[in-house]
C-alpha cells in the first residue's frame, strides 16, 4: 500500500484555523478530498494519513467525519490537550471511530516547551506509552534538547517527530539539529516524516539539492524501517507543487536505495507505525 502518511484537510469557515490567515492567500481556502484526489492517482498513492491542523476537539470531529466517506483516507490522528484534565474522556470518544490511529501533540505552539516535563503531562504520556498508541510530535529544532530529556523518561513512547523537527533549511544550518537527531534515532520506537521541508527553505528560491543532507542525515539515523514520506499538503503549496515535493525527496535517496526501501517509505512503514489494519484501543 502506498501512502502519503501527512497531509491536511479544512474548512476556513470552521474558524478554529488561526494560523490560516487571508495573508497567506494560497492557504486561504479550502482544501478537501477532491483536490487532493489528482495528485494521488497521479503518484500511484493508495491513501492518507490526515492530520489535525488546528487545536480543537471539534476539528477532529470534523475530520473523522470527512475519513467516514472517504475510503482514501486511511487514518486520522487527532487533537489531544495533554493540560485539559477531560483528555482521557475524549480520547476514548475518538477510538469509537475505527479511523482515528494517533493523535498529535503541538510541541511547537507552546510557549514553554518545558511544559511537556512536568510530572503530570509524563504521567499521561505513561498511559498512552503504556497503550502503544501512535502519537505524532510536532516539534521544532530549537526544542529537541526538550524532547530528548522527555523521551528519556518515557522511553517507550509509540512517536513519529514530524517535518524532521523543522530544521533551518532556508540558512543551511545542520547542527545541533543533526545531533539532537542521532540521538534521537537511538530509542527503536521513534521515526521520522520526511514531510514539511519545502516550507522550512526559502519559499521562493529552494532547489531540491539544499534538502538532500538533512534527508540524508535522517535516513542514517533512522534507516529505512523508521521513516516515512509525507507532502504536508496544502501548507506545502507556500513554496512547492505536489509534484515537487515528491521529486525533491526522490532525487535525494542515496543511490543504493531500492525497491524495497522505497515500499516502506512511501506507505509500508506508515501502515506499520498506524496499524492500519482493524485495531481496537
Amino acid at each position: 500500500m502506498r501512502i502519503d502518511a501527512h497531509q491536511h484537510y479544512w474548512s476556513i469557515a470552521r474558524d478554529d484555523y488561526g494560523w490560516i490567515t487571508p495573508a497567506i492567500p494560497v492557504l486561504y481556502r479550502d482544501y478537501q478530498p477532491a483536490d487532493l484526489l489528482p495528485h494521488l492517482v497521479k503518484h500511484h498513492l493508495d491513501g492518507t494519513i490526515l492530520v489535525q491542523a488546528a487545536p480543537t476537539y471539534e476539528e477532529t470531529d470534523y475530520i473523522l467525519g470527512l475519513a467516514a466517506h472517504e475510503d482514501r483516507i486511511r487514518g486520522v490522528v487527532g487533537y489531544l490537550n495533554l493540560a485539559d484534565d477531560c483528555h482521557r474522556e475524549h480520547f476514548h470518544r475518538f477510538t469509537q471511530h475505527p479511523k482515528f490511529v494517533g493523535f498529535r501533540l503541538m510541541i511547537q505552539d507552546m510557549p514553554n516547551a518545558d511544559a511537556i516535563l512536568e510530572p503530570s503531562y509524563v504521567a499521561s504520556l505513561r498511559h498512552y506509552a503504556s497503550l502503544n498508541f501512535p502519537v505524532d510530535l510536532l516539534v521544532r529544532s530549537d526544542q529537541l534538547e526538550t524532547l530528548i530529556r522527555l523521551i528519556e523518561q518515557i522511553p517507550d513512547l509509540h512517536a513519529v517527530i514530524d517535518h524532521l523537527a523543522k530544521p533551518s533549511i532556508a540558512a543551511g544550518q545542520m547542527e545541533p539539529w543533526t545531533g539532537y537527531i542521532k540521538e534521537l534515532a537511538s530509542y527503536p520506537n521513534l521515526y521520522c516524516k520526511l514531510s514539511g521541508m519545502v516550507t522550512e527553505a526559502v519559499h521562493d528560491g529552494w532547489k531540491p539539492v539544499q534538502l538532500m543532507p538533512y534527508i540524508r542525515h535522517v535516513l542514517n539515523c533512522f534507516g529505512a524501517d523508521r521513516v516515512m514520506f509525507g507532502s504536508d499538503w496544502p501548507v506545502c503549496l507556500m513554496a512547492s507543487s505536489y509534484d515537487g515535493v515528491v521529486d525533491a525527496l526522490e532525487k535525494a535517496l542515496p543511490s543504493a536505495w531500492g525497491k524495497a526501501e522505497n515500499l516502506k517509505l512511501f506507505g509500508g512503514n506508515a501502515e506499520k507505525f498506524y496499524r492500519l489494519e482493524d485495531v481496537t484501543w
